[in-house]
């Protein structure tokens, strides 16, 4: 298990791109599970959300905030048995 959580600089960077009218949705599933994941070290980013993840910081077009947040959430994926 994972016991790792989002921290202050991610947080805000997974609110700006929650918040941001021009991110796509993908991007956004990524910084929603890095921001449910603030003071949670139970929970873990999803197979879905990791994969928009990925997609997210390999895609060029992304601002720095969004792929902070998208790093956090991939940082918080649970490792496979």
């Amino acid at each position: 298990m994972n016991k790792k959580v989002t921290g202050k600089k991610a947080a805000s960077s997974a609110s700006k791109t929650l918040t941001s009218k021009s991110t796509a949705t993908g991007t956004k599933a990524a910084a929603g599970s890095a921001l449910s994941q603030t003071k949670s070290p139970k929970k873990q980013t999803s197979s879905k959300a990791a994969t928009a993840a990925s997609k997210t910081l390999r895609d060029g077009r992304t601002s720095k905030a969004s792929k902070t947040a998208a790093g956090s959430a991939l940082a918080q994926k649970g490792k496979k048995k």
